[in-house]
């Protein structure tokens, strides 16, 4: 099948697919709002009902139902996998009402470029493709619920069915958002550690005596954190810090979390270590401090699955005229690296492009939904 004719399929559908953004994006999603979360998968759901595509629910209590999305179902070739995630981080209401909207060369609103805009690109694709006759392979568009919060609602659930879905394909393209001539083959490990330091409660003026300051131990051990920030690709950064009732008492009890990013596996076991050990020195007599992990999320490291995949899809995009792409690498946490742990050949970062992700000031460029859908179809067309 040439790709001219499903390019222009593309140029015609586009218009009708920016009202799709729109609409999914005026649906708003924050990971926790599972009612929010699930109006936006079957608002997928039922689209590709309409083409006689085959859905699949994956049910969750608490995070949003993850769907499976299965354009040629019976297609006997290896599929190709596109995927992003639905949730985004803002309170409803945060963009105003309506949530989106656009000018002449922008989009704005939660989740246009992270992540919804990918998905819309990727349906966009899918759509061109089916009205073209395209059968040569099984297409899936998986749909991840609480991508945000590192999958830690679902308990894991949701990017561990992505992963399954995934098994066996010939690339895995995830639909976060994209800068232009790049695409992301690294991406940094998230953990997030509790410190729970526990006391001795005393009016300030016998703390000396009778105290043991918690909130003094924890800033102790905050300090030396803090010098290892920015250590060969390893950052922390202690975010939120609880503790203290009143100005003239000595807390028993006081908590702080830190959020660690990493490069690699080694990387993790040495901040584990650093932050056990951290956790077991006292500097104050009387104190006592428990840590715990609350979160997790693995290191997108460099492959050479990744990298042939990346080749190969270059030479796609070779054939379509459209300009190749060049690997990156990133600070932030994805799904991506759970799939790249599995060893499935996996690019990220393939969405529409846009700024200001995780801002009440998010926005994506129009164009680039027409351009995210024609790299797509470029993989499906030409990928062997």
């Amino acid at each position: 099948m040439p790709h001219t004719k499903v390019f222009e399929t593309v140029d015609n559908l586009t218009p009708a697919y920016i009202d799709v953004w729109q609409d999914v994006c005026n649906i708003e999603s924050p990971t926790d709002y599972k009612e929010g979360v699930d109006k936006v998968g079957d608002y997928f759901a039922q689209k590709a009902l309409q083409k006689g595509w085959q859905v699949e629910y994956l049910r969750q209590k608490k995070a949003g139902d993850a769907v499976c999305i299965t354009m040629n179902a019976d297609a006997k070739a290896e599929p190709i996998i596109l995927s992003g995630h639905m949730d985004t981080v803002h309170a409803v209401g945060s963009f105003g009402t309506p949530a989106v909207h656009l000018d002449g060369e922008k989009i704005y609103g939660p989740g246009v470029t992270d992540c919804k805009g990918g998905l819309v690109a990727a349906l966009l694709a899918m759509d061109a493709l089916n009205q073209c006759g395209y059968s040569a392979r099984p297409i899936k568009l998986l749909l991840q619920t609480d991508e945000e919060g590192g999958s830690s609602l679902s308990q894991k659930a949701t990017i561990n069915y992505i992963c399954e879905q995934a098994k066996g394909s010939r690339a895995f393209f995830n639909l976060e958002g994209h800068t232009q001539g790049e695409a992301c083959l690294q991406r940094k490990g998230i953990i997030t550690f509790v410190f729970t330091v526990n006391g001795v409660e005393a009016h300030a003026s016998r703390c000396a005596l009778s105290g043991a300051n918690a909130i003094a131990e924890a800033a102790s051990k905050i300090l030396e954190i803090e010098k290892i920030k920015d250590n060969e690709g390893i950052t922390c950064c202690c975010s939120v810090i609880k503790g203290g009732t009143t100005v003239n008492t000595v807390p028993n009890q006081c908590e702080f979390k830190v959020n660690v990013r990493f490069a690699t596996a080694e990387q993790k076991d040495y901040i584990c270590s650093f932050m056990q050990s951290l956790a077991d020195k006292t500097y104050i007599e009387g104190c006592k401090t428990t840590l715990t992990q609350a979160s997790f999320r693995v290191a997108m490291e460099l492959t050479d699955k990744n990298k042939a995949l990346l080749n190969d899809f270059n030479s796609c995009l070779e054939k379509c005229g459209i300009p190749t792409l060049t690997a990156s690498k990133r600070t932030g946490g994805s799904d991506a690296a759970d799939v790249t742990a599995c060893g499935i050949p996996c690019i990220d970062a393939i969405g529409v492009r846009g700024d200001k992700i995780h801002s009440a000031k998010e926005f994506a460029y129009i164009d680039s939904l027409n351009q995210s859908a024609k790299r797509l179809v470029a993989a499906a067309v030409y990928m062997k």
